[in-house]
């Protein structure tokens, strides 16, 4: 067959150990041979990101503003052990944070639901979908320890010259910690568009949640900007859809999503977004069985997997060992930048490519061949389970049959 073409390149970052090896057979097996791929390819493997300084990460979220949509593998962020393990020159801050940090937006992270895999919470019946707020807070901080006797202050310097001075804390006795955060208004209000955005194209309710009762400038911040602009641009679009938008403390929103049974999308501030995802994708099955998108201002989308690296995996892979990794959520990554870059470039066949393939893995598992750590959820009375290579043939198999 004929293989389908791209005219515009889709930014390729790959990445490190066995999600790096599965992203090689995932483009050998299922991508290759139907698709004339187009990529502007950029390694993010530690050792090359050591090698460039970490341009070449700066580089990939640049790329990504011009082409529009990316494809991420994961990547280690390393610390004191990496350091040793692979010799770095710098302990380089995490690849995810410096690209969200270009890029600005939000992450929208949602469970890759099959037949066999129920939720550990068993009211949930709908998927629930994660929007984290991708910029600033803890991810940008500026720490340090503090000696016995020092003294922190937060300091805002006008554009007068002139300061205003908060005590943190003393430290007159003891030892300690200080960090300092910060947010923009433009980046809270692209991430409050976002939302509701998204919560019209899916339809479903949107939730939000910070802890303005007790952060009464800055999470109540967040909370007012988001009311403001629902008032203003989104209330008559809601109701007009059926759909509501509904805030609460992230306490009070914890509760009540443990009780819900899903069905909407749930916007989070940055940390509370990282932790909360991982949550619902544990809770619904798997961290690899969750897709992961940011969006940005501009219009860019970056696709990845919601996982890490699966080091213990690769460790084996490096012993010759055989290995049941999951693929599923990197395979989603590139399915969703591959029927993005369809859409925008009006390539019918290139979205139905990607489609089909998304069918085709749904349908390996629900036929009970599926890797080792789906075989333990899976409530299917029938179930064989496949090395990491078996699992991706299995869907390449089904997948020749809906291309031919």
């Amino acid at each position: 067959m004929n293989k389908i073409k791209m005219t515009t390149p889709l930014v390729e970052m790959d990445g490190d150990e066995m999600t790096r090896v599965i992203w090689k057979m995932i483009k050998d097996i299922l991508l290759l041979p139907y698709i004339d791929l187009n990529t502007e390819y950029y390694d993010l493997g530690l050792e090359k990101r050591d090698e460039t300084g970490d341009q070449i990460t700066i580089d990939s979220a640049n790329a990504t503003k011009k082409y529009g949509v990316a494809v991420k593998c994961a990547t280690i962020t390393p610390n004191a052990q990496r350091m040793e393990e692979y010799t770095l020159k710098e302990m380089w801050k995490s690849p995810n944070a410096t690209i969200r940090a270009i890029l600005d937006g939000t992450v929208f992270r949602a469970p890759i639901i099959v037949k066999g895999i129920e939720p550990l919470v068993s009211a949930w019946k709908k998927p629930i979908i994660i929007a984290r707020h991708a910029y600033g807070d803890v991810y940008k901080a500026v720490e340090d320890k503090v000696t016995k006797g020092d003294k922190a202050e937060l300091v805002v310097t006008g554009a007068d010259g002139s300061e205003r001075r908060f005590l943190i804390h003393d430290f007159d006795n003891t030892e300690g910690i200080v960090q300092g955060q910060h947010n923009t208004k433009a980046s809270i209000e692209s991430f409050a568009h976002a939302c509701f955005n998204f919560a019209l194209d899916v339809n479903m309710d949107l939730w939000f949640a910070t802890k303005d009762t007790i952060s009464k400038k800055y999470h109540h911040t967040f909370k007012d900007i988001f009311e403001e602009i629902y008032e203003a641009d989104y209330d008559a679009k809601f109701k007009a859809a059926g759909i509501e938008y509904f805030y609460t403390l992230i306490d009070d929103a914890v509760a009540r999503v443990m009780r819900s049974d899903g069905g909407y999308v749930w916007a989070c501030m940055n940390y509370d977004g990282d932790v909360m995802s991982d949550m619902v994708a544990t809770a619904f099955g798997s961290l690899g069985m969750m897709t992961s998108v940011l969006v940005s201002p501009s219009g860019a989308y970056e696709y990845e997997a919601a996982h890490g690296t699966v080091t213990r995996h690769y460790y084996k892979h490096l012993k010759g060992e055989e290995t049941s990794t999951n693929s599923v959520a990197t395979l989603f990554a590139w399915t969703g930048a591959l029927n993005k870059r369809g859409e925008l470039d009006g390539n019918a066949e290139l979205c139905k490519f990607a489609q089909n393939l998304e069918k085709a893995t749904k349908e390996t598992i629900e036929a009970g061949i599926m890797t080792g750590d789906l075989i333990s959820l899976s409530t299917l009375t029938e179930k064989k389970k496949v090395n990491t290579e078996g699992f991706l043939l299995e869907v390449g198999a089904r997948l020749k049959s809906y291309m031919s």
